[in-house]
């Protein structure tokens, strides 16, 4: 199911864009990954709207007066919470979706890279069994080489005076790119522990996918980074950053009545 759902359109869908733009493997991937972030557009807007509305009932009089009316009873504060959030028209799980659906993008591209890299005969073979009819097959082996890289391999940046040493450019990109965007599309918490967990998301997510990053396929590292760009670029399109603030230390927001 996976396959015929994720792994299969992502497939042909590369080769096209890369028989379309003249073989060039990583620009497909840029081009695919545009075409992603278009295609999930509605969704990434509606995270935004329920994280906006989040932020600003967390930051209400009414919120807070919950808090610490019934901050020894969890039962009743959960309770109440439940009910003003019916009243104000917030559900708290809306704003997953999204990234819900980008977990199964991400683990279908880095599938689709892998099979689309086949070298050997029998990497080959398994290739075969995901093309469509009219995807020609004499598109096999793809070329993997964009800049400096080959995309099916970890990337790594080799310096004439640094013989030996490889810089892991995308890595570190992946790093920078994933921090702003975590910076920027989290909402700012009204109390002390949301505002640390935010801060230790903003830490733990860069890492994460720098690892993912150094450890597989260029290919992936290549989409991380042109995906968080995309997202940083449309965040500053819909007049959501402040750049003074950005590097700020943040602190709890201030209730609203």
């Amino acid at each position: 199911m996976f396959d015929t759902l994720i792994i299969n359109p992502f497939v042909n869908s590369l080769l096209l864009i890369y028989d379309f733009l003249g073989n060039n493997f990583g620009i497909a991937i840029i081009v695919f990954t545009a075409l992603v972030r278009i295609v999930t557009l509605p969704l990434t807007l509606q995270q935004q709207r329920s994280s906006q509305k989040m932020q600003g009932l967390q930051q209400s009089k009414r919120w807070q007066d919950i808090q610490k009316k019934y901050k020894g009873e969890k039962q009743k504060l959960q309770e109440e919470q439940l009910k003003l959030w019916r009243e104000m028209g917030v559900n708290p799980l809306s704003g997953c979706l999204p990234l819900l659906i980008q977990l199964p993008i991400i683990i279908g591209l880095y599938q689709a890279i892998i099979r689309t890299m086949a070298a050997t005969p029998v990497q080959m073979l398994d290739l075969a069994k995901h093309f469509y009819s009219f995807v020609p097959s004499s598109l096999i082996p793809l070329n993997s080489q964009f800049l400096w890289m080959d995309l099916g391999q970890p990337e790594r940046l080799f310096l004439p005076f640094l013989p030996g040493v490889g810089i892991p450019v995308l890595t570190i990109l992946v790093a920078i790119t994933t921090w702003l965007q975590t910076k920027l599309t989290t909402p700012p918490s009204p109390d002390g522990q949301g505002a640390q967990m935010a801060a230790m998301m903003s830490i733990y997510m860069p890492l994460l996918l720098a690892y993912f990053a150094y450890s597989y396929a260029s290919g992936l590292a290549l989409y991380f980074v042109v995906s968080n760009v995309l997202a940083i670029v449309q965040y500053a399109a819909m007049g959501k950053v402040n750049w003074r603030e950005l590097f700020a230390a943040r602190k709890p927001a201030k209730p609203k009545a």
